[in-house]
């Protein structure tokens, strides 16, 4: 199964972290719900392990093992395919053997070992990009996904690359919407937005967590689709503001039928090359 359709939009949507499995369960059946309504389908993300907090006594996350025994409860239960970050090498034949996707993290998005490794596993690939590269700089990423496939001697599986701001450092973020395409000539893969991360205010936050400006998900959302995006990714939550991390910038789960419905919309009356 395709999980990154290249032309028909696609959805990547869950909590930041895996919480119990009354909120994970309850998000992914909105989403299974949801994906009746989305041309390229949804995968249902959250992270085990949140290994790049602000302080290091931010909530992280279940951990791998409890982490991949909870999303496989999410698969099971909602039907949806299953994506998950990992942060070393070694995690990743480990999480490959629940989840469908891999996701590299944009602060990894340069780490050999962990891109060859999750190549390696066969299955498909999602890496951010870092919020200080260049759109063409991703080419790099993507190489290094294929060249641990064929190392492994695997068919190379799917890889995608995701927007999510850049100018980092300065506590905020601005998307350049002429990555979509650039990105898209630089490695000819899919490329995906990732609305709710590009509004996010590093150290803005109270106690210096991460804050955000969520007002802006629904208009960075709808332009992206216009300039080329093929995938969205919008962390969401039934209550933003219980959430253990990333809350200022998610989009409350009631919200997100009524956005994805406007940006398929969007989507239908783009002309596609």
């Amino acid at each position: 199964m395709t999980r990154f359709p290249d032309q028909r939009l696609f959805l990547i949507a869950g909590p930041c972290q895996l919480e119990d499995d009354a909120l994970n369960l309850r998000v992914a059946d909105a989403l299974a719900r949801l994906a009746e309504r989305v041309p390229g389908g949804v995968i249902f993300k959250a992270s085990f392990d949140k290994a790049n907090r602000s302080n290091v006594d931010g909530v992280r996350g279940p951990g791998i093992e409890a982490g991949l025994a909870a999303l496989d409860r999410v698969r099971t239960a909602s039907g949806l395919p299953i994506l998950t970050d990992v942060h070393e090498a070694e995690q990743c034949a480990v999480a490959a053997t629940v989840v469908d996707v891999l996701q590299i993290p944009a602060f990894l998005c340069r780490q050999t070992d962990l891109l060859l490794a999750a190549g390696a596993t066969g299955r498909a690939v999602n890496v951010k990009k870092g919020q200080w590269m260049h759109p063409e700089g991703m080419l790099g990423a993507v190489r290094k996904v294929e060249g641990g496939a064929v190392r492994a001697g695997r068919t190379v599986g799917e890889v995608a690359v995701t927007e999510r701001g850049t100018f980092f450092g300065y506590g905020d973020l601005v998307v350049d919407m002429r990555a979509f395409a650039r990105m898209r000539a630089a490695c000819n893969v899919p490329v995906i937005f990732d609305a709710t991360h590009s509004v996010q205010q590093p150290g803005k936050g109270q106690g210096g967590a991460s804050g955000g400006a969520r007002e802006f998900i629904p208009p960075l959302t709808f332009a992206a689709v216009a300039a080329g995006a093929q995938g969205l990714f919008l962390e969401t939550h039934p209550t933003p503001a219980t959430a253990p991390s990333d809350g200022p910038n998610m989009i409350p789960l009631d919200d997100l039928p009524a956005l994805i419905d406007r940006a398929v919309d969007i989507w239908d009356r783009t002309v596609r090359p």
